[in-house]
């Protein structure tokens, strides 16, 4: 993270405001992928689930999420689902206007419909297009989102591949065989690993023992040298697989991002895989990366993480006193639309 950025990060905590914003866009996904967290029955608290809610589209949808980036005012957004790109239309108008008021926006799609041809140009806008694994692997848990799809989809693009290890992908050389696929595509850009977040008390074919989580991320680390597209993880990052914050009051990404369901008003806590995620068993590579920036000396005494908790409790001030001053804005009502 360059310096400017966390200054800037900075003087956001002090006013009482999170840098990153997430933004579920829609309810509506055609995907059906084991393990989904935003369709888990705890997602938002267990007394709605995002199926449930009523969202919105067209011109209502625009203006309430530049509604709700201009009171919040985050550097980093990104738009999820749902799958964002069933509201596309909307996104062709939403996208310019974000990026040029400087937020850095990142789509996270399946690529299961195509992506916009202005998008491969647009400054400060990754689309990040999630893929489970091997081929034969992915397109039976995210079909219709298949690889000949994305491949199709992605053309002419620098997206940015992210995989989350599932432990039905831990066997030795797995992940090697995904990165040599995806690597030698000149449509992508990078290739970002995480792990296979549970619940407390989770029992499921994706969760991955402690074994696992090592053999996977020694493998990762072997292939960083030869693959210039795995850039971004770096053995600090990588070791935060295995030492993970254990509570989302550790979690520097938890406390830094704000995170809103479909209707813009569902708050997503205590981060954005919702309900009672099992933070000892976190693979978030944001949280776990900037886990590793908050580890970092300043001047070589100090850890940001320190400095960074400090202006936590100052920009808390900040917001109590901004939310007892201004009053709420109304958001138009969201127009229904059909269960997906």
């Amino acid at each position: 993270m360059e310096r400017h950025h966390v200054l800037k990060a900075w003087g956001l905590i002090l006013g009482g405001y999170q840098p990153n914003l997430s933004i579920e866009i829609t309810r509506e996904c055609p995907l059906r992928c084991p393990g989904c967290y935003a369709y888990g029955d705890t997602h938002l608290g267990g007394d709605v689930v995002l199926r449930q809610l009523t969202d919105y589209k067209g011109q209502a949808l625009i203006d309430g999420v530049l509604d709700l980036v201009k009171r919040r005012r985050p550097m980093h957004l990104s738009i999820v689902g749902g799958e964002p790109l069933v509201r596309f239309r909307e996104l062709e108008v939403l996208v310019p206007q974000l990026t040029g008021m400087g937020i850095y926006t990142q789509i996270v799609t399946s690529a299961v419909r195509p992506i916009p041809e202005a998008w491969a140009t647009t400054p400060l806008l990754q689309v990040c297009v999630s893929i489970d694994g091997l081929q034969p692997e992915h397109d039976i848990r995210r079909a219709p989102a298949t690889y000949d799809r994305i491949l199709k989809h992605i053309k002419g693009q620098h997206v940015t591949v992210h995989c989350t290890v599932t432990s039905q992908q831990t066997r030795p050389g797995y992940v090697t065989e995904f990165t040599e696929f995806w690597s030698a595509l000149p449509d992508v850009r990078k290739i970002w690993f995480s792990l296979y977040t549970p619940q407390k008390g989770e029992q499921s074919q994706e969760r991955l023992s402690r074994e696992d989580r090592r053999r996977v991320v020694e493998e990762i680390k072997s292939l960083v040298p030869r693959f210039p597209k795995l850039i971004d993880m770096i053995p600090r990052v990588l070791d935060g697989y295995m030492r993970p914050p254990q509570t989302p009051d550790e979690c520097i990404f938890s406390k830094t991002t704000g995170c809103v369901s479909a209707d813009l008003k569902h708050r997503i806590t205590p981060c954005q895989y919702g309900g009672d995620p099992d933070c000892t068993e976190c693979g978030c590579m944001a949280s776990v990366g900037l886990e590793a920036v908050g580890k970092y000396k300043l001047g070589g005494v100090m850890p940001l993480k320190t400095i960074f908790d400090a202006s936590l409790k100052v920009g808390g001030v900040a917001r109590a006193f901004r939310r007892e001053s201004v009053p709420a804005p109304s958001i138009a009502r969201p127009q229904a639309s059909p269960t997906a």
